[in-house]
């Protein structure tokens, strides 16, 4: 019986894997699309935030990535893959600051509408995303930090939605500058929440680790 019960559970947790690898698959593929699309809008569209916001879902394809790489290699690598996304995240925030800086010192108007019209795509996608993450949200460190990456993005493209509206109304370019800044604030709280939950298990005291 023992024996048997043993078998059942590493089945149910080789599949329970594969469902992480499908899912993290899908999501990878859909975030690469979605930042070929939206980093090219941003530049044709001489946004900030729009750029700012596919440079994250670049990001988030290297999340992936890394998050399939972790998968069945145990606690300590999901972790190390976890402090992986964690300085990515953090890299982002930061060239985000940058941009800020040069255009502000440049001045330049986005078009609202490449904005608005590709805020709303990628806020699609990214539910679609989200939704697909949310059952493994707190199964382990590496699956926790990936649907945060997934529940940025969608703050994230609300606020690019919202900036194209107010663009469009204003005619001023800082609603884009202040949507990029608040996404730079975004990435930088979400690096120290990663890295703080997974550097506990990557030293081995899984029990300090904050999932929520």
């Amino acid at each position: 019986m023992d024996d048997c019960c043993a078998k059942k559970s590493e089945t149910l947790n080789l599949l329970a894997q594969g469902d992480q690898r499908r899912v993290l698959v899908i999501v990878m593929v859909i975030n690469i699309a979605m930042f070929v699309a939206e980093f090219t809008a941003g530049v044709i569209g001489q946004s900030s935030a729009l750029m700012a916001d596919s440079v994250d879902m670049l990001g988030d394809a290297f999340v992936y990535a890394l998050s399939l790489y972790a998968l069945s290699r145990g606690p300590r690598w999901e972790a190390g893959a976890a402090l992986t996304k964690g300085a990515i995240i953090l890299a982002f925030g930061l060239g985000i600051i940058v941009e800020i800086a040069f255009k502000i010192g440049n001045g330049i108007t986005p078009s609202s509408q490449i904005m608005m019209t590709f805020s709303a795509i990628a806020l699609l996608a990214n539910g679609a995303c989200l939704a697909l993450l949310w059952r493994f949200r707190k199964l382990n460190v590496n699956m926790s930090s990936t649907f945060e990456c997934s529940r940025n993005d969608v703050a994230s493209n609300i606020g690019v939605l919202v900036a194209g509206a107010v663009v469009a109304w204003s005619g001023s370019f800082w609603p884009d500058i202040a949507i990029a800044a608040i996404i730079a604030a975004i990435f930088l709280r979400s690096a120290l929440s990663v890295l703080a939950s997974a550097w506990p298990v990557f030293r081995g005291h899984p029990g300090a680790v904050k999932l929520d």
